[in-house]
C-alpha cells in the first residue's frame, strides 16, 4: 500500500513538472527594418509576455513583432529589398518559411535570427 501511494505521488510530481514546462512555451522575434535591430524571447507563459519581452530586447524605437510561436520555432530573413518571417516545428522549417516570405519582396534573402521555444 505504501509503495502504491509513493508511486502515485511520484507520478503526480512528474506530471506537474511536465505541465509547468509546457506552459512556458511562447517565444517571439521583434525586428526593425529601418535599423536591422532584433530582439527575441523564449519560454514565456503567454504570447503577450513573449512579444513584450522581444520588443523590450530590441534596441530600436520602431521594433515590431515579426513573428510569435508556441512550442515551435520562429525566424526572420532579410534581403536587399525586404524581409520576411516564418515559424515551424523545427529550426529548419521556420528558416525555410522566413526565406520564402522574404523572397516575395526581395532576392538574396538570408536568415538573420531564429529562435525556438517550448519543447524544441
Amino acid at each position: 500500500m505504501k509503495r502504491t501511494i509513493l508511486a502515485s505521488l511520484s507520478f503526480c510530481i512528474l506530471l506537474a513538472g511536465a505541465g509547468q514546462s509546457m506552459a512556458d512555451s511562447f517565444g517571439a522575434i521583434a525586428y526593425s527594418p529601418r535599423t536591422g535591430a532584433l530582439g527575441w524571447s523564449y519560454d514565456h507563459t503567454s504570447r503577450r509576455n513573449a512579444e513584450r519581452a522581444a520588443q523590450s530586447n530590441c534596441d530600436a524605437s520602431d521594433c515590431r513583432v515579426a513573428i510569435w510561436f508556441d512550442q515551435a520555432c520562429g525566424a526572420v530573413a532579410r534581403g536587399p529589398d525586404g524581409w520576411g518571417s516564418g515559424w515551424g516545428y523545427s529550426r529548419r522549417e521556420a528558416e525555410n518559411q522566413a526565406i520564402g516570405s522574404c523572397r516575395q519582396n526581395s532576392h538574396g534573402c538570408q536568415v538573420i535570427r531564429w529562435q525556438c521555444s517550448g519543447a524544441r
